[in-house]
């Protein structure tokens, strides 16, 4: 019934008062500030109380940054492929604090987004030091890069080879291939890349145009299992460059090996020493003045996040304890959904009682919320506190404000 009138006192609320304001509902709360310097120093390994500290002194949900992880991690993959030049790929955790303690390791940077110009520049990277590698752009996103100082980017298709046009002698090109691997988590070849043929094309293309091709690239997958794939496209893009001379097409003198290098979860992945062994004797085999790089992002910034969340309630249900925390599958969890990941995750406190069979839920009201089932865990209450480890990529960066529970705060400590 429209506009019905209801008779006065119907539902007893004749003499309310309403509270007035913004502060109707406490439970409401803007996304929480950013944590500023000083930061904490944390030696490792983690011990339960200092993490517990961190949670009291910062709230919780709480993604904690550890830079000398970071720094580690870099270092780490720099040894197993000496020579090739790491850029690291924002995407995965695109945070200042992590910006700027890779900048003091001599890294490059990866960018993909008008968003992630912007992060560097505020930092103080020289655009010397960075790519663009998403291969759609709109021409505000060349200009915008260009503008900073960008001026190597990526292309796989003819009309994004058009764009380059007007920016002839201003920008160069890496063409990216395809080469789809079973063995990543993540398949990064489905949705860009092109064939040898179409590459050659492209080279042709730009001949016309006055567009520089300076190299090739390529990612076959996220959190790779084998090496392989990789390999046959090393080889691969040799011959093709050995090709493209021979037709003066172009002197590719760059290779873009991609990212992808595994990290541990549940599963423990291959040591990257020896992952990137058969990856070194194929570089081996490229001309001894190919210029190579490589775009990690998980192997360095994944370790170095650990997750801080706080059990929010329980209820027994079918027969086990279900337990609700204050970050779920809409917020550090989400690369669950969109990573496959499956993060290693306990009580901070081993806690009393034998462990059982039991879920852990996000808080949002969705009932896809759910992080984990059958998981083994002691009975735990509410304020408890659970540590999720290796959690640095692909977690927070991916989270959302659903339900206007507010996504992790970010705490980089040993800056």
């Amino acid at each position: 019934m429209r506009n019905a009138q209801l008779p006065a006192g119907a539902f007893g609320l004749e003499s309310a008062v309403f509270p007035q304001g913004p502060a109707l509902n406490p439970d409401i709360r803007p996304a929480p500030a950013a944590i500023e310097a000083p930061f904490p120093v944390l030696p490792r390994p983690y011990d339960a109380a200092g993490l517990a500290g961190l949670a009291a002194r910062y709230g919780s949900p709480l993604l904690v940054v550890d830079c000398d992880v970071l720094r580690a991690q870099y270092r780490r993959l720099a040894a197993a492929l000496p020579g090739v030049v790491l850029h690291y790929a924002l995407k995965p955790l695109p945070v200042p604090a992590v910006v700027r303690a890779l900048a003091d390791e001599g890294a490059c940077f990866d960018l993909a987004t008008n968003g992630e110009v912007d992060l560097v520049r505020a930092e103080g990277i020289s655009p010397l030091r960075c790519i663009h590698t998403h291969p759609i752009k709109r021409d505000a996103d060349i200009r915008h890069a260009l503008e900073y100082g960008v001026t190597t980017f990526v292309v796989d298709n003819p009309d994004e080879m058009e764009k380059f046009a007007p920016y002839a002698g201003r920008a160069e090109l890496l063409i990216r291939l395809s080469f789809r691997s079973p063995e990543a988590v993540v398949d990064l070849s489905r949705k860009f890349g092109c064939d040898a043929d179409t590459a050659l094309e492209l080279m042709r293309q730009a001949k016309r145009l006055g567009v520089e091709v300076r190299g090739l690239s390529f990612h076959v997958g996220s959190q790779s299992r084998s090496p392989e794939t990789k390999v046959h496209a090393i080889d691969a893009c040799g011959t093709l460059m050995a090709e493209a001379r021979r037709e003066g097409l172009a002197a590719l003198g760059t290779l873009d090996i991609g990212g992808g290098f595994p990290i541990d979860y549940v599963e423990q992945a291959t040591p990257i020493e020896e992952f990137c062994a058969p990856i070194r004797a194929a570089l081996a085999r490229l001309p001894a003045d190919t210029r190579v790089i490589a775009e990690p992002g998980r192997f360095i910034c994944g370790p170095a996040g650990t997750v801080l969340t706080t059990v929010m309630g329980r209820a027994f249900r079918d027969g086990c304890w279900w337990y609700y925390l204050d970050d779920g599958l809409y917020g550090s969890f989400s690369g669950q959904l969109y990573d496959h990941a499956h993060y290693p995750v306990e009580p901070l406190f081993p806690g009393e009682g034998a462990a059982e069979p039991s879920v852990l839920a996000g808080p949002t009201c969705d009932s896809v919320d759910v992080i984990a089932e059958d998981l083994a865990l002691p009975p735990l209450r509410a304020g408890d506190i659970l540590v999720g480890r290796q959690m640095g990529a692909y977690t927070w960066a991916s989270a959302t404000d659903f339900n206007f529970f507010p996504r992790a705060r970010v705490l980089p400590v040993n800056v």
